[in-house]
């Protein structure tokens, strides 16, 4: 949903950036690369040791190279079936980072015991989330890009929700309740998908 929403807005900002570090040389596929890495270090690194804020922050300069390279390959006239593969491949460690950095930091605190479960859950989610609708692809089946969690919906709730608790001080209640929130949503999209390709795939139809 935010990112249908979201996308146009954040490609117009980020269109100066990218015909800047285009006349710097760099390519889509290197910012893909750094971003990727970028996320992964903020996530695992400040998640794991409770500086949320910081972490939250961090990931957010990298976050963006997610549409940032799709920019620059645009405009340099470098779309490519292998840029969009390098994409969709790179950002499924960056989820893992955001949600293992979580699980990292719940499992070894004394009360962490339901948001390592909730983080778990979001991980896992957001892998079965991320297969069906590539699976579906693969079998000729474009209905599978539904569902009420979308991977930009989930990045967004989960950096908002940890980087206000960093800056206001908030009990770790209200990040649980987040992930709890987000595992749900996450499981009703996998179903949504499901029920989709069901649909599409059924005699008749």
């Amino acid at each position: 949903m935010l990112n249908r929403f979201a996308r146009a807005f954040i490609t117009r900002l980020l269109t100066p950036v990218a015909r800047a570090l285009l006349s710097m040389g760099l390519s889509p596929d290197v910012v893909t690369f750094i971003g990727t890495i970028g996320v992964c270090v903020g996530a695992l690194v400040f998640f794991p040791r409770h500086e949320f804020l910081w972490g939250t922050l961090f990931i957010t300069v990298f976050v963006f190279s997610d549409t940032l390279d799709g920019t620059m390959a645009r405009l340099s006239g470098r779309t490519s079936d292998w840029g969009a593969f390098l994409d969709s491949t790179l950002d499924r460690f960056g989820d893992a980072a955001v949600f293992g950095g979580l699980l990292l930091y719940f499992a070894q605190s004394p009360h962490g015991g339901l948001g390592t479960w909730f983080a778990l859950a979001c991980l896992s989610f957001a892998f079965v989330t991320s297969y069906a609708r590539a699976r579906a692809e693969g079998l000729g089946v474009t209905e599978a890009n539904v569902g009420v969690a979308e991977r930009a919906d989930r990045l967004l709730l989960t950096l908002a929700a940890t980087g206000l608790t960093g800056l206001f001080g908030w009990p770790d209640t209200v990040l649980v309740g987040v992930l709890g929130v987000l595992a749900v949503l996450s499981g009703v999209t996998v179903a949504q998908r499901m029920v989709a390709v069901r649909r599409a795939l059924a005699p008749g139809s």
